[in-house]
C-alpha cells in the first residue's frame, strides 16, 4: 500500500489561473503517502554504509494539462521520475546515501504564477507529501548523520518550505549543505531563518547553494524572483566577478533514459548579474530549453556546472567531517 486512508476526498470547482491557463474542476485525493514502505521512495538505500545522507526532492517531470496532481503509481510518470534522478542524483550518490521520496508533484503546465501558487490546494498536496518523507527520514532513517538536502525546480522550491517549517537550529548543525537549485531563495528569508544561511565560499557547510542559469538577455524566467541569491558554482563566489570557461570541470549531458552523452570540460563560463540575482552564461550551442523564455536555461542548470558540483559536494562533505572531528 502507497497510501493510507484518510477516506476525505475534495471536489474543488476553481477557476485559478496560471500563465493565462484556466485549471478545470478536479478530484483531489488528500490520503497520505506511507513513507515507511519502500515502493514511496524512488531512491532508497538497502545498505547505507556512507556516513553522510542526502534527501533528494526531484523537479517537475509531469505536465498534464488534465491532472493537477502526479499519480506516482503509474509506472510511465515512475519511468520519468528514474530519468531525472539518473541525469542529476551522481552528484550526490558518490559520497551519501541517497533518499528521494515519491511526491504528487503539481503539473507543469500549472506553474506560472509563483505568488499565489503555494495557495493553491494542488501545492499544498505535494507539500505535504515533502514535508512527511522528511519527517519520516528524520525520524527512522537518519539515526543522527550528517546530512544534504538536494533539488531542482519544483523540488528546490518545496525543499525551501522544508527548511522553513521543519528545519531549527538544532537539527542545522548536521546539514552539510542545501543545493536549493533552479528556483529562488530569497534574501528576506535567509534574514528571517537563522538556520537559513547563504553559502560564500566553497567549503562553508550548514549552507544553502542556490542559482538560476540564464543569458544575460533572457527577461521572464518564473523560478528568478526579485531578491534571489546566487552563488557562481565556477568560483563559489557570490560577486559579479566573470569567471572563464576553463575553469568549468564538465558539463554533463544526459539522454531520456539518465544515460550520459556528452562530458565536456570547458563547455562555458559564468558570472552573476547582483542586479537580478541570476547567474549568466552563454553556452556554444543552441540548445532546447522547451517552455521557458528565450535565454533561460533552466533545465541545464545541473547539467552546465556538473563535475563542478560534484567536486563542491565532496569538498563540503569533507569540511563537515574535519569540523566534527
Amino acid at each position: 500500500m502507497i497510501y493510507m486512508r484518510i477516506s476525505i476526498i475534495l471536489f474543488l470547482a476553481l477557476s485559478l489561473l496560471f500563465s493565462g491557463n484556466e485549471l478545470l474542476a478536479s478530484e483531489i485525493s488528500i490520503d497520505k503517502i506511507d513513507y515507511s514502505v519502500g515502493t514511496s521512495w524512488a531512491r532508497f538505500p538497502c545498505n547505507p554504509d556512507k556516513s553522510v545522507d542526502v534527501f533528494y526532492v526531484y523537479p517537475t517531470v509531469f505536465g498534464s494539462k488534465d491532472s493537477n496532481n502526479m499519480d506516482i503509481t503509474l509506472s510511465e510518470m515512475r519511468e520519468k521520475v528514474e530519468s531525472s534522478l539518473l541525469s542529476q542524483i551522481g552528484v550526490y550518490s558518490g559520497v551519501a546515501n541517497t533518499y528521494a521520496p515519491y511526491y504528487r508533484q503539481i503539473s507543469g503546465a500549472l506553474i506560472g504564477n509563483m505568488k499565489t501558487l503555494p495557495e493553491t490546494p494542488y501545492y499544498k498536496i505535494a507539500k505535504s507529501d515533502v514535508l512527511d518523507a522528511f519527517d519520516y527520514y528524520i525520524e527512522n532513517y537518519n539515526h543522527g548523520k550528517p546530512f544534504i538536502l538536494a533539488g531542482h525546480s519544483q523540488g528546490s522550491m518545496l525543499l525551501i518550505d522544508a527548511m522553513k517549517e521543519r528545519m531549527s537550529d538544532e537539527l542545522a548543525k548536521r546539514l552539510v549543505g542545501a543545493y536549493l537549485i533552479g528556483f529562488s531563495v530569497l534574501q528576506s528569508d535567509i534574514d528571517k531563518y537563522s538556520w537559513m544561511r547563504s553559502a560564500k565560499r566553497s567549503n562553508d557547510t550548514g549552507v544553502i547553494v542556490s542559482y538560476n542559469t540564464q543569458s544575460s538577455t533572457a527577461k521572464g524566467s518564473p523560478v528568478l524572483l526579485k531578491g534571489a541569491i546566487c552563488i557562481n558554482p565556477l568560483s563559489w563566489r557570490t560577486d559579479s566577478q566573470k569567471v572563464s570557461k576553463e575553469e568549468n570541470f564538465g558539463a554533463v549531458f544526459f539522454d531520456s533514459d539518465g544515460k550520459v552523452t556528452k562530458d565536456i570540460p570547458k563547455y562555458c563560463g559564468a558570472y552573476i548579474d547582483l542586479k537580478s540575482g541570476a547567474l549568466i552564461t552563454q553556452p556554444p550551442e543552441k540548445l532546447y530549453i522547451g517552455i521557458f523564455p528565450d535565454g533561460v536555461y533552466h533545465l541545464y542548470d545541473y547539467t552546465f556546472w556538473y563535475r563542478n558540483l560534484q567536486r563542491n559536494v565532496e569538498e563540503r562533505v569533507d569540511a563537515f567531517a574535519a569540523k566534527h572531528e
